[in-house]
């Protein structure tokens, strides 16, 4: 028996354990551990909605907004509030901001070194390098040959700083395929994404006061309240960030994608797929939000969102219990046994939507819009789909390289759309409107709201009685992608994701690694590589400074 165990791999949040059996190359089966519990719906019952929604902030860093945002709406639902259009087009560009900031740090500063070797671009023509840029029609805004001396200096000293700790000679190098010239236009993107992720982050504190856990999204609306000096300066920022990811995200995906074609082959989940929808419209319509909510079965037919038939299944997981339990309050007690894949194996519960497992995140959310006939999103993934060779086959999206790909085409949409709500608030500040904030109508009652996270279906439930909650619950998308097997013995959609992959390089299973971060789960992880059929032992760990 082979075993390979990756303890943590690094560009990836939190703390989790992926298990896989290879056979003949190729992953033959799977477990997704998460090793963290952390219980927040334990610390806000007894706290009122309104702290709610600043607590639950601090389950992330990267994507608080959306926690605020999904506990705000079930407080609003539970209160009796409909929120003012101002508060609405508020809290749109504050949940833009944190999507684009969390979509170009994945794509550059996580994802993109799984197949970008700064290494490599060590052998770059610049020139050439600066040809293919403007043939590529990507932007260049970095000076290409003092990054290369740049580069140089760092590998001259054995000291490779953010690029330290990486599998560049993965698989004797065949791993990383792209052009040395490629690889530097990339890493030069790479370090703009670092800037241009910070002036994301501007954004959403200007709305918000800080960022992250942002204080201004609450229960009623908003606390924000523009100023003529605000506005210019959002409108500002907002053109610099639409300029710089339509000039660069989508010609770098198109770049890259071609070399990486098989990895259309593999990596394509349970095929079945959730949207709670993101961004309102004036309707305030889960199903007319700019990405629409939708539930897409195994043939992607589209369906609509029904509470009811969403459940969590105890048995795999450590917590009592071997229940199924039904939404809207689920049952949270934890008990740690050990770690045995054939019992319990992990600390994420087991979320099904009418029984069966349903991927989550950017690749549903573009499938749910593609199917709603969202036309932005419509002609974007068939210019995608025909320029990587599958023309009207929105299929070939599912797999490791399409989850990677059309998230770019959702932050493309997002930019464009923060510069029309920016209009859209200046214009009615300008014509006197001035309501941010609606008192509730009642301090007793229940609610659900169901929201998106960069990475997917958000859902945050409460009853409240007398303005204090007794009862609360949290489903992340990480716990629908990464959940265990369910009671029947099926695959989580990260499970069934990794099933099939290519393992070319037993020490340094790279396709997984893309395979897992094309999900981007916000959790750090740990791999854990078994196959059969040699017996040999592999261990190496991996940290940002590159530690082993």
């Amino acid at each position: 028996m082979t075993r390979s165990v990756i303890d943590p791999i690094t560009r990836i949040e939190g703390h989790l354990r992926v298990e896989m059996e290879v056979t003949n190359g190729k992953v033959s089966d799977a477990w997704v551990s998460g090793g963290c519990f952390r219980g927040m719906e334990l610390v806000v019952e007894g706290r009122t909605p309104e702290d709610a929604a600043q607590i639950v902030q601090r389950i992330c860093g990267v994507c608080p907004v959306s926690h605020s945002h999904a506990s705000t709406i079930a407080a609003e639902k539970a209160y009796g509030i409909e929120i003012s259009n101002n508060a609405r087009i508020i809290r749109n560009l504050i949940e833009g901001a944190q999507f684009l900031h969390s979509h170009i740090l994945w794509f550059y500063n996580l994802a993109a070194l799984d197949y970008v070797n700064p290494l490599n671009a060590l052998d770059a023509d610049v020139a050439d390098a600066y040809a293919l840029a403007q043939e590529a029609n990507t932007s260049m805004n970095s000076d290409l040959g003092a990054l290369k001396e740049r580069l140089k200096k760092f590998a001259d000293n054995g000291q490779l700083s953010i690029f330290s700790g990486n599998w560049f000679d993965a698989e004797d190098g065949t791993g990383y395929k792209l052009p040395p010239e490629l690889d530097l236009i990339c890493t030069a993107h790479y370090l703009e994404a670092l800037k241009m992720q910070a002036k994301a982050s501007e954004v959403a504190a200007l709305l918000g006061g800080k960022m992250p856990h942002v204080m201004t999204v609450i229960p009623g609306g908003t606390s924000f309240v523009p100023t003529e000096q605000k506005l210019d300066d959002l409108k500002y920022l907002v053109d610099e960030i639409y300029d710089w990811v339509e000039s660069t995200m989508i010609p770098d995906t198109l770049a890259i994608a071609p070399t990486y074609k098989d990895a259309l082959e593999w990596g394509k989940g349970c095929g079945r797929y959730i949207a709670w929808g993101v961004f309102e419209n004036q309707s305030m319509e889960m199903n007319d939000r700019y990405l629409p909510a939708g539930v897409l079965d195994d043939g992607l037919k589209i369906s609509d969102v029904e509470e009811s038939k969403i459940t969590e299944y105890m048995g795999h997981s450590w917590y009592k219990g071997e229940e199924t339990h039904t939404s809207p309050y689920f049952v949270t007690e934890p008990e740690f046994t050990s770690y045995d894949v054939n019992d319990r194996y992990s600390w994420i519960k087991c979320p099904a939507y009418d029984g069966k497992p349903y991927e989550a995140g950017g690749l549903s959310r573009i499938l749910v819009a593609y199917k709603r006939n969202v036309p932005f999103v419509v002609e974007q993934v068939n210019g995608l789909l025909e320029a990587l060779g599958a023309p009207g086959n929105v299929a070939a999206a599912q797999s490791t390289l399409g989850r990677t790909a059309v998230r770019q085409i959702e932050s493309l949409y997002i930019a464009g759309l923060m510069k029309e709500w920016v209009g859209e608030l200046v214009e009615a500040v300008k014509g006197g409107d001035s309501e941010y904030f609606r008192k509730p109508a009642t301090i007793t009652g229940s609610g659900t709201g169901f929201w998106e996270a960069p990475r997917g279906a958000l859902y945050h439930s409460e009853k409240v009685v007398d303005g204090k909650i007794e009862g609360y619950q949290i489903i992340i998308p990480t716990t629908w992608n990464a959940a265990p097997h369910n009671a029947n013995g099926e695959n989580g959609p990260m499970e069934e994701a990794l099933i099939g992959v290519p393992v070319g390089d037993i020490e340094k299973p790279i396709n997984a690694l893309r395979t897992v971060h094309s999900f981007d789960p916000c959790t750090a992880c740990a791999v854990h590589v078994t196959e059969p059929a040699t017996g040999k032992s592999f261990e190496t760990v991996t940290s940002p400074w590159g530690v082993k």
